[in-house]
């Protein structure tokens, strides 16, 4: 298995070269250079447990890796997660169900990859005898998730930018609380966006990337994608009866990374049926698959702030086997898109036929979760909310799972609010304001960023 880039101007390269270098050289993403067909494995799937699961399904993507390492550092990964199946399903009512991918150590799905990530890197680090300086940026979740998954590493160190002020209180307290000496909180003074458009500049500065041995942990890192293809999987072979069914899955959306990796498992041949990629008020994944345009916007500040993106970075990996993998192809539409703000996909409506798209306010966002609650006794953090909200607007034949992307204690005000009452509470994250702290504050300039990276780096 080789690893292409979108953008077509790279070399292809094996799976641990394309996880330690996250971006390639030509800006682009990497993606394994054909998407394998598991139909024939499923039957023999069903039932496994996920680390033996993910051990199946990763070994069709990864081949410098021996299968037993891989079953190690997958078993390692998440023996830290409080749940004794990693991701529960849990039914609802008769429609829907949902999969819960909160149970890791920060309290949200990105721990499900970047635990995974961590070990990995660690274990190519350690084969190599090099070191690597981890640059990442987040809207909540991914940064606190990326930390846990590599303080106190040998021979890694982690710069996370957020944007200062846009993230939950909680969010923001997950990561600066971690003191490690390898770990680097970076808030930036500006948007997600730009947070995001600081790191693709930095890695696409070539010298400065390799002087500094520069290695991503967002979801342009293949090996997140990787991860939760897995769980994909897991749903759909403990909810398709036996293939008779087809699942859909809702999913709430903002870099498009969580979606996108339903939709390679839809390519894998799984019996999907629908993704429904629900986004909040920053709807321009929405409006783009309602329309075929995708036309950057204001950045709105929502109760899900992980999701408040209008640049979704996974996206031209979605675009790249939209167009065929025609890197020409996607090399304009993004030069457009990048020099206008918008740019459109010649094509026939829908975009996608397996994917629908709507968007989710603040108001609904409050009331899905006081009615969850209200119907059932469960409680459900916003971003969860807005992928129940999507999903009640679709009439789907067969089985619909929402992914629950975040424990509700993580966002404890608009939870409370919503209910009437305090029920979001997580002892991981009791006492947390009392603990002491640690970051740096810089404005949003690439520049400033290189230059606390260079003076900090291993």
């Amino acid at each position: 298995m080789r690893y292409v880039s979108t953008r077509g101007r790279a070399a292809p390269l094996g799976f641990q070269d394309a996880v330690v270098e996250g971006l390639a050289d030509d800006g682009g993403l990497f993606l394994p250079d054909r998407v394998p067909d598991v139909r024939n494995d499923l039957d023999r799937w069903r039932g496994l447990g996920f680390v033996e699961l993910s051990a199946r399904v990763m070994a069709h993507f990864v081949d410098d890796i021996d299968v037993g390492v891989l079953h190690e550092l997958l078993r390692r990964s998440y023996a830290s997660f409080d749940a004794p199946f990693v991701v529960p399903l849990r039914r609802l009512d008769d429609d829907v169900s949902v999969l819960e991918l909160f149970h890791g150590p920060t309290l949200a799905f990105k721990d499900i990859a970047l635990q995974f990530l961590g070990n990995v890197f660690s274990h190519i680090l350690a084969q190599r005898g090099t070191s690597l300086n981890i640059l990442g940026s987040t809207s909540g979740d991914t940064g606190s998730a990326a930390i846990a998954g590599v303080r106190g590493k040998d021979a890694i160190s982690i710069f996370v930018m957020y944007p200062d002020g846009r993230t939950s209180r909680l969010q923001e307290l997950q990561m600066t609380t971690v003191v490690d000496p390898n770990v680097h909180c970076i808030a930036i003074q500006g948007s997600f966006d730009q947070c995001q458009a600081i790191m693709k500049e930095i890695f696409n500065d070539l010298p400065f990337k390799a002087h500094h041995r520069l290695g991503a942990v967002n979801s342009v890192n293949w090996a997140r994608l990787l991860a939760q293809i897995v769980y994909y999987v897991y749903a759909t072979l403990a909810l398709d009866e036996g293939g008779r069914k087809r699942v859909s899955f809702s999913v709430p959306t903002g870099n498009f990374g969580d979606i996108f990796a339903g939709y390679l498992a839809l390519q894998m041949g799984l019996p999907i049926d629908r993704l429904i990629c629900a986004t909040n008020d920053n709807d321009i994944l929405s409006v783009f698959f309602n329309t075929g345009v995708y036309r950057r916007g204001r950045v709105h500040q929502t109760i899900s702030p992980s999701m408040d993106i209008q640049v979704a970075s996974n996206f031209e990996r979605f675009l790249f086997l939209r167009m065929d993998r025609d890197s020409a192809r996607l090399r304009a539409f993004m030069e457009s898109f990048g020099e206008t703000g918008e740019a459109t996909l010649d094509c026939a409506l829908p975009v996608d036929r397996h994917i629908v798209a709507t968007a989710v306010d603040t108001r609904q966002t409050m009331a899905t979760i006081a009615d969850v609650y209200r119907r059932s006794g469960y409680v459900v953090d916003p971003h969860t909310a807005v992928g129940i909200a999507a999903a009640r607007r679709f009439t789907v034949d067969g089985p619909m799972v929402c992914l629950a992307t975040a424990h509700p204690a993580k966002f404890p005000e608009s939870v409370d609010a919503a209910i009437g009452k305090p029920m979001a509470k997580h002892p991981r994250l009791d006492g947390l304001e009392s603990v002491p702290t640690r970051r740096s504050v810089l404005p949003a300039r690439v520049a400033d960023v290189k230059a606390f990276v260079a003076a900090h780096a291993r």
